[in-house]
């Protein structure tokens, strides 16, 4: 009876962790891919790199992971969305490509240093985010109102630049950065990714801005009467998310070596939002988890991918992913969990009833 009890307190403690169900859900996938596609997990070496399922997992989940982490801050500090990250990778791409092509449709060489392309491309994204900052945190519009301008006229913006056409910098060097480092056999995306995360990690761990983003989306009014300064607070979490997005722009155009403003980071914003709430964040702010968001990013591409081995068209995705996201949100709902508490109640209260008959 003991063994059985303990066994159960341990159990129960699991379960309530917080990122048990993030977890329990890539995992789901990640069993279904064991049965309808055995080679799902094989990774084969080829010219020196790592391919296959897994890897390509990893390497394409890079910059959904890169954004959601700006937007888990964003969520957690204003208890709203950026819903313009995609715009802004796009805009940030843009001026990484002009400044580095010259300004030329197509061409094989730089034509201004690699260092000033990369910085002025961050900078335009973390200049994105102090509009969205200040529109939110100052002028107190709501986030998925005041981010809907740059939504909306950021890929303007980018097409502003790109004179309207798609550029090409055919150079070797800049694919490094969306491809492979010769000698280095894993995606360099991966590598940025996990030093994104590791730096944003030790920032919110290792100073106090990670209990001030909280106790302002818990409650403003209250963190303010403490000494925090919640407009200042919310204004640096929209451009952080901001600079992240500038990243994740680099890591888009250096795949295909070219910026097309129209489809560079489109939608991502969305799967992004997604990522925040399968890691188990609450889209109303306060509490979050920066790991979380983390894995929810991977359990969505992990998703497509899964799709796309089994032979599903990329028109008939969406549905596809809206029935399994539905679930997996559903597995986490607070309500859910709300009614699985009554039964077991319910349950155990008729098996006593029972025994004492």
């Amino acid at each position: 009876m003991n063994v059985s009890k303990t066994l159960g307190t341990r159990v129960k403690k699991i379960t309530e962790m917080k990122l048990f169900l993030p977890i329990l859900s890539l995992l789901l996938v990640l069993i279904i891919n064991v049965i309808k596609t055995p080679n799902f997990f094989n990774i084969s070496i080829t010219n020196g790199v790592f391919y296959g399922y897994i890897i390509d997992i990893i390497n394409r989940s890079s910059e959904l992971v890169i954004l959601a982490v700006g937007m888990t801050l964003v969520v957690a500090a204003s208890g709203g969305a950026d819903i313009s990250v995609g715009a802004v990778s796009a805009v940030s791409g843009a001026v990484i490509i002009f400044i580095l092509g010259g300004g030329e449709t197509s061409t094989d060489f730089y034509h201004a240093p690699y260092i000033l392309g990369i910085v002025a491309a961050v900078f335009v994204g973390g200049l994105c985010g102090v509009w969205n900052g200040f529109l939110v945190a100052k002028m107190k519009i709501q986030p998925m109102v005041a981010t809907l301008i740059l939504f909306t006229a950021g890929r303007g913006i980018a097409q502003l630049i790109t004179g309207g056409q798609i550029l090409y910098l055919r150079v070797d060097h800049y694919k490094g950065l969306g491809g492979f480092i010769p000698g280095v056999p894993l995606p360099t995306p991966v590598f940025v990714a996990i030093l994104v995360v590791v730096l944003t990690y030790l920032l919110l761990k290792k100073t106090p801005i990670g209990l001030y983003i909280e106790s302002v989306g818990i409650n403003a009014k209250a963190s303010r009467l403490v000494g925090l300064n919640p407009v200042f607070i919310q204004f640096l979490s929209y451009v952080y998310s901001g600079l992240c997005a500038g990243i994740a722009g680099l890591i888009i155009t250096s795949r295909v070596y070219s910026i097309d403003a129209n489809n560079a980071g489109l939608n991502m914003e969305l799967d992004a939002i997604l990522a925040v709430a399968l890691g188990g964040n609450k889209l109303s702010g306060g509490k979050f988890s920066l790991i979380g968001s983390v894995i929810g990013a991977i359990t969505i591409q992990t998703l497509t991918t899964t799709l796309y081995a089994m032979k599903v068209s990329a028109d008939q995705l969406p549905v596809y992913k809206a029935i399994v996201v539905v679930i997996i949100v559903a597995l986490q709902s607070s309500e859910l969990k709300r009614m699985v508490r009554n039964i077991r109640a319910k349950l155990a209260t008729n098996t006593t009833d029972k025994e004492a008959a």
